[in-house]
């Protein structure tokens, strides 16, 4: 596989998470498709524990998301005691043998923890139609089990990369009815990155106590304004799959709707976070590239017009060669569907008016805009005038990098 270039929005370290109680991680060199590095990952929860999901919405299901999707709808809902997840190998396009082999991976994993198969979740990511290597992840099981620990943060967040040029972590605080609460976050995602759920594999763990109907709406939520709000490719992957976690340990009191709005601020803080290490750990990406859209007729109406600009190869490309091409953001704006009046639209780049009224600004300096292209984060904004609908997305540049990635994807 192509060893990409460390992106530039690399932090200079991973994060330092804080404990929470009723979590601990493991991780493992199982040798499924990488060699000299951790390509297997066990979470553990306390008994108790609440679980929400946000799965891929994609035709062609990998095996986990059907695992997960089945255990999320159980009628009876299993308490979730652990989550297993392998780099490498997608256990995408499997068949029955693709869905054995994910019970059979929670088997190892509940018999090493000693709880039940339907109370482990699973996520895979990697090359799609591969078999995946039952006997190594299978084998690994109590060796992971027996290396669990609070603080197992970074190793984990390491070991469900693939073409990710960093570990992605967050964490933020909150308070519930006065008691004070943690929520983590790690992910991965570089490549096939489009809003269709959540696009890539993020895992949320809090310590507080939130009923799960209540667990759903939140992640949902966030969702929507995060995960589902980013693109590098504008392809949707078989694999998708966001979790959150709530071990019910911090002790705060059971909450209603309105004692939630610090947690939905926190929750929010983390999922945007590592939404935005994603976008800017694009393969191949150099910079960051915020979509707005405001005036449209509603919410809906807005967000397929940021994310038509997004989805652009014209106007990605046009940002890594740094040409202020404005007419490539008027082509995306116009292909997107929704109502548009070339009379009230207009375009600002790196907050610069680049046209307004159907037509190009009158003695348009391009200075600023070139300098502006030459930055790390740049910045589309575009009014449509019709009424109050708004969006925000977040995108990267399209470089050649990304093709020399693709190309010896499966090497």
């Amino acid at each position: 596989m192509h060893a990409a270039a460390k992106s530039p929005f690399a932090p200079a370290a991973f994060p330092q998470l804080p404990p929470i109680p009723g979590v601990r991680l493991a991780a493992a060199a199982c040798g499924a498709k990488y060699r000299g590095r951790d390509d297997l990952m066990l979470a553990e929860f306390a008994p108790g524990a609440a679980v929400a999901g946000v799965l891929a919405r994609t035709a062609v299901p990998g095996a986990p998301v059907q695992w997960c999707r089945r255990l999320l709808a159980d009628e009876h809902e299993h308490a979730p005691r652990a989550l297993l997840v392998n780099a490498g190998q997608a256990n995408a396009f499997t068949g029955e043998a693709g869905l054995a082999d994910v019970r059979a991976s929670c088997e190892a994993a509940a018999a090493a923890l000693g709880c039940k198969p339907e109370e482990v979740f699973a996520a895979s990511t990697g090359v799609i139609g591969e078999p995946l290597p039952l006997s190594k992840i299978t084998g690994a099981a109590p060796q992971l089990a027996a290396a669990l620990r609070e603080d197992g943060w970074e190793s984990a967040a390491k070991a469900i990369t693939t073409t990710d040029t960093f570990a992605k972590g967050a964490t933020a605080r909150a308070e519930i009815c006065g008691q004070p609460v943690n929520i983590n976050g790690i992910a991965k995602g570089s490549g096939m990155i489009a809003p269709n759920m959540a696009t890539l594999l993020a895992f949320l763990f809090t310590d507080a106590d939130v009923p799960r109907d209540m667990l759903r709406e939140l992640l949902a939520a966030a969702n929507e304004k995060t995960f589902n709000s980013i693109t590098v490719d504008g392809d949707a992957s078989t694999s998708d799959i966001c979790l959150l976690f709530a071990t019910g340990r911090a002790g705060n009191s059971k909450p209603r709707e309105s004692d939630l709005d610090d947690f939905r601020r926190a929750l929010n803080a983390v999922m945007r976070d590592l939404a935005l290490q994603v976008a800017g750990d694009g393969e191949g990406a150099r910079k960051l590239i915020t979509v707005e859209v405001h005036g449209a007729e509603d919410d809906r109406a807005a967000k397929a017009v940021a994310m038509s600009v997004a989805n652009s190869p014209l106007v990605k490309t046009a940002v890594a060669g740094e040409d202020a091409n404005w007419g490539r953001v008027v082509m995306a704006v116009g292909k997107a569907g929704a109502r548009i009046d070339p009379a009230r639209l207009a375009i600002a780049i790196g907050g610069v008016t680049v046209a307004r009224g159907g037509q190009r600004v009158e003695n348009l300096d391009e200075a600023p805009l070139n300098e502006h292209l030459k930055g790390r984060e740049i910045s589309i904004r575009v009014d449509l005038g019709l009424a109050a609908g708004g969006a925000r997305v977040w995108t990267c540049d399209l470089t050649h990098g990304y093709i020399e990635i693709n190309a010896s994807y499966r090497s």
